[in-house]
């Protein structure tokens, strides 16, 4: 299969590693010329520490590629998505396989990944989101991974499930893209959560309770949203926010370790280096959430701490101080 990989960050890079190792013809993009350049030449990305790209693999700026494409991955940050599918709509033959591995909601309408590339390149493409709890930096060393595909067709969602399928990189299949796209979100925001907790010196307990009532709060969402409850308790929901509050590798956990520590916003995110998720998704799951009437204090917790100047050592003291309840 002719593949093409839009976005040649951590995740979109090893992506196109993992598609090569299936056996597709892979290009990846990278809309910087003088990048994809050095990309090609080096046979490496900095942010894959260990990892060597395949020979096979080829890197370009340009978008030409497309036009043969049978699939197309959107790996660019969720704030990119939008840009990104009207800059390629010219490009893309009918009828290819589209994947959404961006994690977030558009903060303006709302919207999940999916349904911004549906705005903007219409019905004639099958659409389906990748996601769970997958370090780039470990599929990209071929650690063990699995991951869900969702698309509220499933076969598209089969096919996504063929395609990326391999030895070290397993695909299960779901027609529930709202649960899996919103739980993709709302793990972002919590991982800042507990990286407060972990910088401020509190222990696996704290830990253990955040990631609990998160899984509570994005099934509250979910449902209200139209989708499944259960997907919370997969991969895309349990699963992604077990690896992304808890592993070295996660940028969200990083930031709010040095919230947690004392640094301000924009300082803790310039010294991460590379995009947090998590910072946009804290205002779009709000938002959300708001429209929704779902109360989610631990999201707005988050919020309110990178966006209204909440000391970070207050958050979990305003959590732990809310009323008493039955547990469901």
């Amino acid at each position: 299969m002719n593949a093409v990989v839009l976005g040649s960050g951590a995740w979109g890079t090893a992506l196109s590693m993992l598609l090569c190792r299936a056996g597709h013809q892979v290009t990846l993009w990278n809309r910087d010329p003088e990048k994809a350049e050095k990309m090609e030449r080096k046979r490496t990305n900095p942010r894959l520490p260990g990892a060597s790209l395949p020979r096979e693999l080829k890197i370009r700026a340009s978008l030409d590629p497309l036009a043969e494409a049978e699939l197309t991955v959107f790996a660019v940050p969720s704030y990119a998505v939008r840009e990104t599918a009207r800059l390629v709509r010219p490009a893309l033959k009918p009828g290819t396989l589209l994947v959404s591995a961006a994690k977030g909601v558009e903060p303006e309408t709302c919207l999940r990944m999916t349904q911004v590339i549906r705005s903007e390149l219409g019905e004639g493409f099958p659409l389906t989101a990748l996601s769970g709890p997958s370090h780039a930096e470990e599929v990209a060393l071929r650690m063990p991974t699995g991951c869900v595909a969702a698309g509220e067709e499933e076969e598209a969602a089969q096919r996504v499930q063929e395609a990326f399928t391999t030895g070290d990189f397993r695909v299960y299949t779901s027609t529930d893209p709202t649960g899996v796209e919103l739980c993709g979100a709302v793990k972002n925001v919590i991982a800042l959560g507990c990286g407060v907790a972990d910088g401020l010196g509190y222990g696996d307990n704290s830990r253990a309770l955040l990631i609990t009532r998160a899984v509570r709060e994005a099934g509250e969402l979910v449902l209200r949203a139209g989708g499944s409850a259960w997907t919370c308790a997969g991969l895309a929901g349990v699963g992604d926010l077990i690896v992304t509050c808890t592993s070295r590798h996660s940028r969200n956990r990083k930031a709010g370790l040095l919230l947690g520590q004392g640094l301000e916003v924009r300082d803790a995110l310039e010294q991460v280096g590379a995009v947090v998720e998590g910072y946009y998704a804290a205002d779009s799951v709000r938002t959300l959430s708001e429209r929704l009437g779902v109360s989610m204090p631990i999201c707005s917790c988050v919020y309110d701490m990178l966006y209204g100047g909440f000391p970070a050592e207050r958050c979990l003291e305003r959590l732990m101080g809310r009323p008493t309840k039955r547990e469901f």
